[in-house]
Order: C-alpha cells, then structure tokens, then sequence
C-alpha cells in the first residue's frame, strides 16, 4: 500500500489527485476507486493500477 495525501478532490464531479508521501508524484483518483469518503489534505493509502492516461490510484482508505 502507498501511501499520500489528497491534493485536490471535487465531491460533484468525482475526482481528484493524491499526492504520494514518498516520491512526491501525483495520481488521478476516480469515485470509483474509493473505499472511504475523502477531502482535500487527508491522508490516505491506496493501491496504484494502470489506466488509459497513466497510473490512477485505487482502493483509497484514510489512513
């Protein structure tokens, strides 16, 4: 499990960006690929799975 904080999350449109905690790189997080309900500055872990533009991030918990 990585490990990051949300950068941006927009509630409406459902999605956002999470920035890894060890490598400073941003993934793109969809609804979809929440466990738990997140906002902007949380700290979450997730999993990373390869999507059509890049690696997204999946399975996203507060940490």
């Amino acid at each position: 499990m990585n490990k990051g904080t949300v950068k941006f999350y927009n509630e409406i449109k459902g999605f956002g960006f999470i920035t890894d905690e060890a490598s400073g790189k941003e993934y793109y997080v969809n609804a979809s690929g929440l466990k738990d309900r997140i906002k902007e500055n949380d700290q979450v872990s997730y999993e990373l799975e390869e999507g059509k533009k890049g690696l997204n991030a999946v399975n996203v918990k507060i940490a």
